[in-house]
C-alpha cells in the first residue's frame, strides 16, 4: 500500500506537470492557452489561485519537514559498565529535561497570525473572483452577436435568432465580436464548453443559462458536451469556427442558398440527390432550407458542405466519410438516434453529391 501511494502521487504530479507544460498545438482543448477575453480571464484567476496555494504548501510543507528534523527523537547515549576489563552491561542514559524543546502553551502573536495569514490569501483570491463573476454575468455589449444553443442526445444546435439561421455542431462567430449564448437543452443535462474561449456552462432541462465568449484570432476551436449525458457523451463534440468580419457576413448571405455546382454532370448528379433526400426517411428528420425537407429531429443540414466533422465532431467531413455515415450510422456511433436508410449505392453517392454541395 505504501508503494502504491507513492506511485499515485508520483502520477499525479506526472499529470499536474503535463496539464502546464503541454504545447498548445499538441492540445486543441488547452485551457491554459487562451483566445479570448473570457477564457483569460478565468485563467488568471486560476492562476493567482494556483500560485497561492502552491506558497501556501511549500511554506507548510516547509515547516513540517523543518519540525520533524530538527526536533526529531535522538537517540539516547549509552554508558557502558565494565568490571575487571569485561563489559558487564549497557545503561541507556535517562534523557533530561535540560534535552526537551521549549514548551509552549499557547501564544496570542502566533494565533493572530495564522489567522490574519488566511484571512489575507482568502481576501486576495475573493476580490479577483468577485469582479470576474460580475464581468462574466454583465452585457458585453449592444453589438454582441445573440446564438441560441441547445443540447440534444447527442449532438449541438445553433439558432442565430437575428439572422434566421439555424446549424449544427459547428458555431460560426466573427473575430473580435462577442458572441451572448443562451443556453438550454432538449432532454437531459449538457454542459457546453470551449476550453480555448471560455469556461463550461450547464444546459439544465427546464432552466435557461447565459454566458457569452469571444475569438480574438480566427481559427477553429474544439469544444465538448462536459457532462455525463448518455452512452455517447465522449462523442457529444462542437467546433467554433472564428472567420474575420467579411467572410462571417459572407457565410450568413450564402447560407440557405442551395447547392453549389461546377459543371452540368454534378448539377444532374446534385438533382438526383435533392429527390431522393426528400423522398426518403433523411426529410423527416433534417432540415435544407430551399427544399421540401423541414424535419426537426436531428441537425439542421443545410450548410453541411462547409462544415469541418460529421456526427457531432468525430470524424472529418469529407465525400468517402459521408457516405460511410449515412450508410451505417451506427456502425460508427453505436446508440446514435439516426437509422440506417437504406439507399442503393447510386442512391447514396447521389445524396452524398446533393449534402457536399450545400455550401
Amino acid at each position: 500500500m505504501r508503494h502504491f501511494r507513492h506511485w499515485r502521487l508520483l502520477s499525479l504530479a506526472a499529470a499536474l506537470v503535463a496539464a502546464v507544460a503541454l504545447p498548445a498545438a499538441a492540445a486543441p482543448q488547452y485551457w491554459l492557452d487562451p483566445a479570448g477575453p473570457v477564457a483569460a480571464m478565468q485563467g488568471r484567476l486560476f492562476l493567482l489561485t494556483l500560485g497561492i496555494m502552491l506558497f501556501v504548501f511549500v511554506t507548510v510543507g516547509g515547516m513540517l519537514v523543518y519540525t520533524l528534523l530538527r526536533f526529531r527523537e535522538r537517540r539516547a547515549a549509552e554508558k557502558t559498565v565494565t568490571k575487571g576489563g569485561t563489559v558487564v552491561r549497557r545503561e541507556t542514559a535517562a534523557a533530561s529535561e535540560d534535552d526537551l524543546p521549549p514548551q509552549i502553551e499557547g501564544s496570542h502573536k502566533l494565533e493572530v497570525v495564522w489567522t490574519l495569514i488566511p484571512f489575507v490569501l482568502l481576501l486576495i483570491m475573493a476580490v479577483p473572483t468577485v469582479r470576474l463573476s460580475f464581468a462574466l454575468a454583465a452585457d458585453p455589449g449592444e453589438d454582441a452577436l445573440e446564438v441560441r444553443v441547445v443540447g440534444h442526445q447527442w449532438w449541438w444546435e445553433f439558432e442565430y435568432p437575428e439572422l434566421g439561421i439555424v446549424t449544427g455542431n459547428e458555431l460560426r462567430i466573427p473575430v473580435g465580436r462577442p458572441v451572448k449564448l443562451t443556453i438550454v437543452t432538449d432532454d437531459v443535462i449538457h454542459k457546453f464548453w470551449v476550453p480555448k474561449l471560455a469556461g463550461k456552462m450547464d444546459a439544465i432541462p427546464g432552466r435557461t443559462n447565459r454566458m457569452w465568449l469571444q475569438a480574438d484570432e480566427p481559427g477553429v476551436y474544439w469544444g465538448q458536451c462536459a457532462e455525463m449525458c448518455g452512452t455517447h457523451h465522449a462523442n457529444m463534440r462542437l467546433r467554433v469556427v472564428a472567420l474575420p468580419a467579411a467572410e462571417f457576413d459572407t457565410w450568413v448571405v450564402n447560407w440557405g442558398r442551395g447547392p453549389v455546382v461546377e459543371n452540368e454532370a454534378q448539377l444532374a448528379a446534385v438533382e438526383r440527390g435533392r429527390q431522393v433526400f426528400e423522398t426518403r426517411a433523411c426529410f423527416a428528420c433534417h432540415t435544407v432550407e430551399g427544399t421540401t425537407a423541414q424535419g426537426q429531429v436531428g441537425p439542421n443540414l443545410t450548410d453541411l458542405g462547409v462544415r469541418h466533422t460529421l456526427g457531432a465532431g468525430i470524424m472529418e467531413n469529407t465525400p468517402e466519410n459521408l457516405a460511410r455515415w449515412i450508410d451505417d450510422p451506427q456502425a460508427i456511433k453505436p446508440g446514435s438516434l439516426m437509422p440506417r436508410v437504406g439507399l442503393t449505392p447510386d442512391e447514396l453517392r447521389d445524396v452524398v453529391a446533393f449534402l457536399s454541395a450545400l455550401r
